[in-house]
């Protein structure tokens, strides 16, 4: 190991888990990861199989005794999210994650450290090499594009699985027993723009520091969504001055509360405008500091020049549609204490030269809320001119009842820990509703480390956590017979 992580036990997870870091996975970026299971799985004279879709399945065999027990499928997604600090010299593309010792914690320099879902990949490694370990038959199930629609899971063949028991390991806190999560889609407006040139001044409004997080995991922890925002200081600014709309920009990926948004504008008159939304900005700073200490805005006017514009009256319905665009928790569950039933994230602004695109993830713990999420986006998108897309369905992973793996884990954990684990239902997605979906009958959970503020550059690993999660799937495996 590299002196960045050396030392840190159990010392092949993390040797395994460095490696992964320095091969480039990002979403959509599936190629070079896929390559190094496959290597993986030859060095170690393993069975393996990559599919089109870069799936990699890796087969063990039974250890000694267990050679008449039922397989187990371990499983975990290869992708990460790609986020970086602003300004920050790096090519996910190319480049590998930098992972650093910061106590207890692995952090990341300047980016997302990818321990969702790169630790699993490397609990299952550190696995699938150990000769001393007892298990029955391995059917080790590492997908692809996880993070943009289970797409991966989606196109995997599940023919060659014989497993009906999973393991995921793609939960985020060690003290938890992930037993159903939502399900979801995505809902895109995009909405053609008709442009023309003016002399003005540029002036850019620029929101910054917010934390983010993933949009499901902290929809409810009152985190400021940035470019709802935006819609804010937009809807104040057309009583402070007469502006026209160049572009407004703000998160990049769907699943992420969007932590940043720009936007630019031509100035008619400058007069006080700049004071007038700062101002305005330090009303708001005070207002969300105790959930967003962080928090930075700035007003930058540049010189009169030639500008081209959003047409009127599209600026208008521009404002009016992120000032009232549906965003956050829409309802908690009934049935389940503290559950966020379902939610929408506008989690992408982009405006190019003929179009604005604006992203929804929607999650639901119900098939028939998530539908009518939809047609309220449906219905809400008549504000604007604009054309809709709906992608990446997936369905919700239904809570099982009288449970066998559910049961075993929660007896494994309470020898090992002391005291059960807490059982819970998420709002975030999880693969084991796609596998329910294509395994008849299949009996599965989902655990990991504590892994905190996932999808941002902030994400942090737990390390005592993860020995302790390695340590109680070698458990829970050796009482799979």
């Amino acid at each position: 190991m590299t002196e960045r992580l050396a030392g840190i036990k159990p010392e092949r997870v993390f040797k395994y888990f460095e490696e992964i870091c320095a091969v480039p996975h990002g979403s959509g970026n599936m190629d070079a990861i896929a390559e190094y299971c496959m290597s993986f799985a030859a060095e170690h004279s393993l069975e393996a199989v990559r599919d089109e879709a870069n799936n990699v399945v890796i087969f063990k065999p039974a250890a000694s005794g267990y050679e008449n027990s039922e397989p187990i499928i371990l499983q975990g997604h290869l992708d990460m999210v790609c986020q970086k600090e602003k300004g920050l010299d790096f090519d996910f593309e190319s480049d590998g994650i930098r992972p650093y010792i910061d106590g207890d914690l692995i952090r990341a320099e300047g980016t997302t450290l990818g321990a969702d879902n790169g630790i699993a990949v490397a609990m299952i490694f550190a696995i699938l090499e150990d000769m001393n370990a007892c298990h029955p038959p391995i059917e080790a199930v590492l997908t692809t594009d996880e993070e943009i629609g289970m797409i991966g899971a989606e196109k995997l063949c599940t023919d060659i699985i014989k497993g009906k028991r999973m393991i995921n390991i793609d939960a985020e806190d060690f003290g938890t027993l992930t037993v159903s999560c939502a399900g979801g889609s995505d809902f895109r407006m995009i909405i053609p723009l008709k442009r023309k040139k003016i002399r003005a001044r540029r002036v850019e409004i620029s929101l910054k520091g917010l934390r983010g997080g993933h949009s499901g995991i902290e929809i409810n922890s009152g985190r400021v969504n940035a470019n709802i925002l935006a819609g804010r200081v937009l809807n104040y600014a057309k009583a402070a001055a007469n502006f026209d709309i160049i572009s407004i920009d703000g998160g990049d990926k769907g699943n992420a509360i969007p932590c940043s948004c720009t936007m630019q504008l031509a100035l008619h008159e400058v007069g006080d405008f700049a004071e007038n939304i700062e101002g305005y900005l330090d009303v708001i700073r005070k207002e969300i500091a105790e959930r967003e200490p962080e928090f930075a805005a700035s007003v930058t006017l540049f010189e009169e020049s030639e500008l081209e514009v959003i047409e009127s009256p599209l600026k208008d319905k521009l404002i009016f549609m992120l000032l009232c665009a549906p965003n956050g928790v829409a309802e908690m569950s009934a049935e389940i204490e503290n559950l966020v039933e379902t939610s929408l994230n506008l989690g992408i602004l982009k405006t190019e030269q003929d179009k604005m695109t604006a992203l929804f993830t929607l999650r639901s713990n119900k098939k028939s809320a998530l539908k009518f999420l939809e047609d309220k986006l449906f219905t809400y998108a008549e504000c604007v001119d604009c054309s809709i897309e709906t992608s990446g369905h997936y369905q919700p992973w239904e809570f099982k009842e009288n449970s066998e793996l559910q049961n075993l884990y929660k007896q494994t954990f309470k020898e090992f820990v002391g005291h059960e684990p807490e059982v819970v239902a998420i709002h975030a997605g999880l693969e084991c509703a796609t596998f329910s979906k294509k395994i008849k009958d299949l009996d599965c959970i989902a655990i990991g480390p504590d892994i905190r503020d996932a999808h941002t550059v902030k994400e942090s690993l737990s390390i005592a956590s993860t020995e302790a999660v390695y340590e109680l799937i070698l458990r829970l495996l050796k009482q799979c017979r």
